[in-house]
Order: C-alpha cells, then sequence, then structure tokens
C-alpha cells in the first residue's frame, strides 16, 4: 500500500499545507490539506481532461457510459501510476469481500467514474451509472449494451467511489438511487476517507464500508517519515485531525495577518475570507 500513498503525494491527489498557510475551502472554513483523490487517474491534467469530457457527453445519459469506459480503459493500458492504483484496488477488494456475492458495480457522477467503471470490467461485474437526479442506467460489464432499468429487486450492490467525506452524496444520491431499482447497497469502497464521519453513517445504514487509505494520523507520519511534511506542519496536521475547528480557530488567533493578507488577495481567495468573517465560522468575529 506504500506506492499508493507515494502516488497520492506525487499526483498532488493530497496536498499538505505550507507552514502557517492553511488551504481555502469552499465553505470559507480553512484546513492543512486539499485532497482531489481522482487526480491519481495518472495526473492532474488528465483527471481535468477526463473531467471535461465527462461535463460535454452527460447530455445523453444512455451513450455516456461507454464513452467514459473507452477513456479510462485507454488511461488503464498506458498510465502505470493508475494502473498501479486499480490494481491495488481490484486486489483489496478481492481480499475483503466475496466477489461471487456481488451482482452489480455502481458508481456516481461524476468522480467515481474514473474507478467504477474499469473495476466493473476488471472484476466482470454490470455496472450501474448513477446520476446526480438520482436516474441510473445499467451497462455490461464491458459497457457493449446499456440499458435503462428500473427493477433489480433483490441484487447486491458494491458501490464504488473516490472518496467519502461525510457521506452527503451516499445519503442524498447513491443509496436512495440504488434502493429505488429494489436493489441494495451492501458494500462501499473508496481509495481515500477523510475520516470525517462518513464511514460510520453509511454503516449505520447496513452498508460495509471500506477504504485504501483514511486521512489520519498515521498518514501524517508516513509524510513525515516521506519527507513531504516537517514536525510543525504534523503538529498542525494532527491538531486539526483531533479538532478541525478548534485547530483552526487557534491558528487564526496566533496569525491575524493571514485573514488580513487573505483580504488584499485574489478575487475568490477575498470571498472565502469574507465569508469566513461575516459568517463567523470561528467564532472569533
Amino acid at each position: 500500500m506504500s506506492n499508493l500513498v507515494s502516488y497520492l503525494f506525487e499526483t498532488n491527489a493530497i496536498r499538505f499545507c505550507e507552514e502557517n498557510k492553511p488551504f481555502w475551502y469552499t465553505s470559507g472554513k480553512i484546513g492543512p490539506y486539499f485532497i482531489n483523490t481522482h487526480f491519481i487517474y495518472g495526473s492532474e491534467k488528465d483527471a481535468v481532461e477526463l473531467l471535461s469530457f465527462i461535463d460535454d457527453s452527460l447530455s445523453d445519459k444512455m451513450t455516456l457510459p461507454k464513452k467514459v469506459f473507452e477513456r479510462v480503459l485507454k488511461q488503464y493500458q498506458e498510465n502505470k501510476i493508475y494502473q498501479d492504483v486499480i490494481h491495488h484496488m481490484k486486489t483489496y477488494i478481492e481480499e475483503n469481500i466475496d466477489v461471487a456475492e456481488i451482482d452489480y458495480i455502481s458508481g456516481g457522477e461524476r468522480r467515481d467514474w474514473f474507478f467504477s467503471n474499469i473495476l466493473a470490467y476488471l472484476l466482470r461485474k454490470p455496472h450501474i451509472t448513477i446520476y446526480k437526479d438520482l436516474s441510473a442506467v445499467v451497462s455490461t460489464y464491458d459497457f457493449e449494451k446499456t440499458e435503462a432499468v428500473s427493477n433489480l429487486a433483490g441484487k447486491k450492490v458494491l458501490h464504488i467511489a473516490d472518496l467519502i467525506t461525510v457521506a452527503s452524496s451516499y445519503l442524498r444520491a447513491w443509496i436512495p438511487a440504488i434502493q429505488n431499482l429494489g436493489a441494495t447497497m451492501c458494500w462501499s469502497c473508496v481509495v481515500v476517507d477523510r475520516m470525517q464521519g462518513g464511514k460510520d453513517k453509511i454503516e449505520a445504514k447496513g452498508i460495509k464500508s471500506f477504504s485504501l487509505v483514511n486521512v489520519d494520523t498515521n498518514l501524517f507520519q508516513t509524510a513525515l517519515n516521506m519527507g513531504i511534511i516537517n514536525e510543525n506542519q504534523q503538529k498542525l496536521l494532527n491538531h486539526f485531525f483531533a479538532d478541525p475547528d478548534g485547530s483552526m480557530k487557534e491558528f487564526l488567533i496566533a496569525h491575524p495577518e493571514f485573514i488580513e493578507n487573505a483580504l488584499q488577495s485574489d478575487e475568490k481567495t477575498k470571498k472565502r475570507a469574507k465569508l469566513l468573517m461575516d459568517d463567523n465560522l470561528y467564532g472569533i468575529y
């Protein structure tokens, strides 16, 4: 699994902030790491290109699965990082789940498809493509045939995703979409678990949750051992892991210049800084 962790760092799928320079999140909050799991498709450039291709193809839900599959299969055949990641994931699934019990593999719009399509092919399982509006289509494992489906009563589904955080996509869309088909999501396997409670939420629904990498103190220690971060960065990461809001509140109090600099920065950063202050997200403004 050490290769997989190395790939996450090498492709910037997981980025740790420079000392005293946490990242701005869309919510207006801040934090010491940023995760774009889909970058281990090979590179940020390759991942962004596939996302753009998906966006351009979303208008036709019946032809999209095969179009995406053809792209990911080509990348799997040509890109060593992506190929190794998929091999890791396939082996992990085979070691933790009785593959014979899996009737379908599902993946949700959009980043799940970076992983679910190719693994459906390699595990020779039909694939359920789930869209954000909860509609779904089913493809044969080789994506040669795709059709609308309304009844998969009694079937067991493994959902494959790039990332789980608080499981909002699972609860809002992926689990209900599978239930709407009469099937049961029995397992979930993700590349990265941000360890923010999502696993507990879906396991409360009776779904076994698996992840290849957990963003926790062990990962931060690995990053330190690899020379990717220093001890001060590790200290902040560990503090954030234990208390996300409390650690960032302490940081802001200790570094008032951080907000001042953000307000003088680019428009996106300025907007997020104002959101933090206007909504008093850390209870200090």
